[in-house]
Formats: C-alpha cells, sequence, structure tokens
C-alpha cells in the first residue's frame, strides 16, 4: 500500500511542478521515474498487465473520448480509421519483419508480437502533448480519434501474433475473423450500452449517484465487452462519445461535479502512468541477459527508427493518395499542405498502453519453453517509448512553431461565439416574455427586470470582447467586469465567514452561501479562460 500512495502522491507533486516549467508533464514525470528508480530502497514497480489493462486504461479512455467531439471526429473520419487502423497493421508488418532481419535468431511471430506491442501511439501520451502545445484543430481531432481507436486493433493484432508465437496454429483468416469480432463485437456493446446508461444519468436525481454511475461506466462497458473477447477499448470509446455527444441533457449540478471529478481522476492516472513508464528501467534490464550493453543499445536504435520512419511512410500517402484517386474528396476539403501531415507524423508518441501489454507476454509456448526472447522484446519496448517521448515529446513544440502551423482563428471563435449567444438570447427573451405574460408568473417589475438585465449581460459578454482594452490595464470591458464581479465575491465570503465566526450563523448554512457564490464565481472564471 505504501509504495502505491507514494507512486501516486509524487507523480502528483512533480506533474503539478511541471505547470510551472516549459516542459510538458509527461517527460518530466517520465524523467523523474528514471531518475528516482535507480535510488536506494525505492521498490520496484513492476507493470501488471492485468491492472493497467482493465484498471487504467478505460477511465483514460473515457475522459479523453467525452471530451473529444463526435461530430469533429466523424468529420475527420477517413484520416482517423486510416491511421488507427491502417496505419497499426502497417507498423505491425514493418517493425516486426525489420526487427527480424535485425536481431539474430528472433522468430518472425516473435518479431511480430514487438510489432504489434509499439504499433499504436498512446491515447494519453497524444492528448497531453497536443493540449500542452496548442495544435491546430484538424490535427488534433485526428490525433486524439487515433489514438482512442488504435489500441483495439493493437491488441487484437498481438493476440493473433502471440498466438501463432506459442504455437497455436493462427492463421490469417482466423485473425482477420479476431480482428472483425474485436471490432464489431466492441462497437456493437457500446452501441447496446450507450442509451440505457444514458437513460440512467438523466434520471437518477442526485448529483452524487449521477457521478458515482459516471465513474463506473468506462469499467463496465469495458469488462462486458472483453468477456466475450470483443473490445473493451471500442465499447468505452463508443459509449463516451454518445455521452459526450448528449452531455447537454444531464443537469447543471451533475456536470459541475463531473468535470471535477473527472479532471481529478484523469490527472492522478496520467501523472502515475508516466511516472510507472519511468520507473520500469531496473525491472527491464535485470532480464536482459545475454543482450546487455552495446548490442542491446543498436537494436533499440534500430527498432526506434524504424518505429519513426514507418509512420511517415505511411502518413504521407495516406494523405494524399485519397486526393488524388477522388474528385469528391478535391472539391469537399481544403488541399493539404505538407506541414500537416509532418506534424502528424512526429506527433506519433507510445505510452503506457504498450508496455502494459509488453509485460503480458506469456513466459513460455506451448512446448513449455521459454517465449522467444521476451526480455529483449520488454527492453526495445521500452526504449522505444521513452524514445519517442523524449526526443519527439521534447521538439514538438519547437518543430510547430518553426513550421509556422496557423492555430484557431480566436477572433472568429469568439464572432462565432457572439452569434450563437445573441441567437440564444433572442429565444431566451421571446420565452420570458411568455411567461410573463401569464398571470400564474407575475413578478414586481424590479425581479423582471432583473431577469432581462442578466440576460443582456450574458449576451454582451461576448461581443465586448471583441471590443477595445482599457489602455491602463489591457483588459477589455467585460474582462474588468468579471475581476471586479470576483472581487466583490470574494468580499462577501469573507464577511460569511465572519458571521459564522462570530456564531451568528451556523456551519450548515455557511455552506449553502458559499455554494451559492461557489458557482457565480466558477460561471466568470469559465467565461474570463476562454
Amino acid at each position: 500500500m505504501m509504495p502505491l500512495l507514494l507512486l501516486v502522491a509524487g507523480s502528483a507533486v512533480i506533474a503539478a511542478a511541471a505547470r510551472r516549467t516549459p516542459v510538458p508533464a509527461p517527460l518530466l514525470l517520465v524523467t523523474a521515474g528514471l531518475v528516482i528508480s535507480y535510488i536506494p530502497g525505492v521498490p520496484d514497480y513492476t507493470l501488471d498487465p492485468h491492472v493497467v489493462l482493465p484498471l487504467l486504461l478505460p477511465p483514460l479512455l473515457y475522459t479523453a473520448a467525452t471530451d473529444s467531439s463526435y461530430l469533429d471526429l466523424r468529420a475527420q473520419l477517413r484520416p482517423v480509421a486510416l491511421l488507427s487502423v491502417g496505419y497499426v497493421l502497417f507498423a505491425t508488418l514493418a517493425v516486426g519483419w525489420a526487427a527480424y532481419l535485425i536481431v539474430p535468431d528472433l522468430p518472425l511471430t516473435a518479431a511480430l508480437v514487438l510489432g504489434a506491442v509499439v504499433a499504436p501511439p498512446d491515447a494519453v501520451a497524444a492528448t497531453a502533448v497536443a493540449r500542452r502545445v496548442g495544435l491546430p484543430s484538424r490535427i488534433t481531432t485526428i490525433l486524439q480519434g487515433e489514438s482512442l481507436v488504435n489500441d483495439a486493433t493493437a491488441i487484437t493484432a498481438y493476440r493473433v501474433a502471440v498466438a501463432a508465437a506459442v504455437g497455436e496454429g493462427a492463421t490469417w483468416a482466423g485473425g482477420i475473423g479476431e480482428f472483425l469480432l474485436a471490432a464489431v463485437g466492441g462497437i456493437g456493446f457500446g452501441l447496446v450500452l450507450m442509451v440505457p446508461l444514458h437513460w440512467l444519468r438523466t434520471h437518477l436525481k442526485e448529483a452524487l449517484l449521477q457521478n458515482t454511475l459516471s465513474l463506473l461506466i468506462p469499467f463496465v462497458a469495458y469488462a462486458a465487452a472483453e468477456q466475450v473477447h470483443a473490445s473493451g477499448v471500442l465499447a468505452v470509446v463508443t459509449v463516451a462519445l454518445y455521452l459526450g455527444h448528449r452531455a447537454w441533457e444531464v443537469d447543471f449540478a451533475t456536470r459541475l461535479q463531473e468535470e471535477a471529478v473527472w479532471k481529478m481522476v484523469a490527472f492522478v492516472l496520467e501523472s502515475a502512468v508516466f511516472a510507472l513508464i519511468g520507473l520500469q528501467l531496473p525491472v527491464i534490464l535485470k532480464g536482459l541477459g545475454e543482450y546487455e550493453g552495446g548490442r542491446a543499445a543498436l537494436y533499440a536504435v534500430a527498432v526506434f527508427l524504424v518505429v519513426v520512419a514507418s509512420r511517415f511512410v505511411w502518413v504521407y500517402p495516406a494523405t494524399f493518395l485519397p486526393r488524388l484517386l477522388s474528385a469528391r474528396i478535391r472539391e469537399r476539403e481544403v488541399n493539404p499542405t505538407w506541414k500537416g501531415p509532418f506534424v502528424i507524423a512526429w506527433a506519433g508518441m507510445r505510452g503506457v498502453v504498450s508496455l502494459a501489454i509488453a509485460f503480458s507476454i506469456p513466459l513460455t509456448t506451448h512446448g513449455e519453453g521459454p517465449f522467444p526472447e521476451r526480455n529483449l522484446i520488454l527492453f526495445l519496448t521500452f526504449t522505444t517509448v521513452i524514445g519517442t517521448l523524449v526526443l519527439q515529446g521534447l521538439t514538438l513544440p519547437p518543430l510547430i512553431r518553426v513550421l509556422k502551423l496557423p492555430g484557431r482563428d480566436a477572433q472568429a471563435e469568439t464572432l462565432a461565439e457572439a452569434n450563437a449567444q445573441a441567437q440564444a438570447s433572442r429565444a431566451a427573451e421571446r420565452r420570458l416574455d411568455d411567461l410573463l405574460s401569464d398571470e400564474h408568473n407575475v413578478l414586481p417589475p424590479p425581479l423582471a427586470d432583473r431577469l432581462r438585465s442578466v440576460l443582456e449581460r450574458r449576451r454582451n459578454a461576448v461581443w465586448e470582447r471583441l471590443g477595445q482594452v482599457n489602455p491602463l490595464t489591457g483588459e477589455t470591458v467585460d474582462d474588468t467586469y468579471r475581476r471586479l464581479s470576483r472581487e466583490m465575491i470574494s468580499a462577501e465570503r469573507t464577511v460569511f465567514v465572519k458571521l459564522r465566526d462570530g456564531r451568528y450563523i451556523d456551519d450548515e448554512m455557511l455552506r449553502t452561501l458559499l455554494r451559492r457564490l461557489d458557482l457565480e464565481e466558477a460561471a466568470a472564471y469559465r467565461e474570463a479562460t476562454r
């Protein structure tokens, strides 16, 4: 228990410290894990695939998928599918064949196991780095969509390769059948579960119960699908995309609480996952045996280069060939430059899923002999994960700056937001007039005017962000308004606490009053940080 608590607490501290540095948190956590792993007295943290895959992967996939846009992913379905399915299978074959040629005495089946293990870029790594470096929205959508689905392809390819390596007589037909079962079954389970789960979310009346259900959903979807050898990954992603798309139907209290809960869960799990990657080095080196030293380093560099090169070999044809072959695509989509595919190819960081899959490689074959070069496969997986995280993760931000990729158009987004708010405000005004015309809803004029002023304030707030700034402070009128509003709320909060300390009100009333202020401040903060 103590090692686990130390892992969670230590990784959280390092991740929090990373926010004050220009270094992305994943890289700092991996580096810290590598250094700490050699401190005397630090226990070995061995990745257990029976823990990582069913307990860590579902919530990380769920929170990434609910934060994604179903509509954006649907718009980018072709590039996402080409990367999450086509590239993973291509990388499995390319890396496997290269490893077979490079490493003496490594059977082709075992080499393909290595290829399947290192093929999928990691959902956590891609999301974390994309969020930090501010990639263009289309590229971010493609990378997120790829990382949500590619684990299912890789795990299926891994199972087929392991079956062949241990002597179960796997065939191409059997492999294709297993892939189809995993894909169709996983999506099918997600489609079956998503509607009743959403119904439960909208009919439970307490935010606490709704968020308890929210925490259980990814584990239920994953376990149910895996029980029949379908893809738990695809089941979780399907459910999460649906629930995220319809989150507006859940009451506001649940959304506020759910956002806070899942941010905390994602922060803790992501931090622990990257720290765990670095802590694996001593465990892996202990079993390296005859491949210690220069030969192991040479193999590691070779496999890493093949992994990086194979992504470029796939991404550019997958980007431009469909345009050459389809006039409809040329008419519908803007012609891409070479820069976007270059960033997509360079952003293929690997992560904890590859390590977890590698640790699940069986120790023996059906002939009771040891699995061929298992420890070497673990080592090459580890070096590939570290290499991509460090080299590509560190160079991705400056690469984006050098390429001068166009970022989000903040002015256009604010204008679209203002137009949307104006349409919503007009609808709200009509609804308010209808309600006030009913004698059952009569309000004193000051209260009716207050409703209208709140609506007007909400409508004008976005337009004011397009206006001029204060020459003394650099703030827009809207920013100044929100800052003063928060100062007023802070003054009210101080008075409430003093009244409680003076026993004029009790703690229960204090919590009620503070909750109201917290909701107001949360709304102001969300608007101010857009």
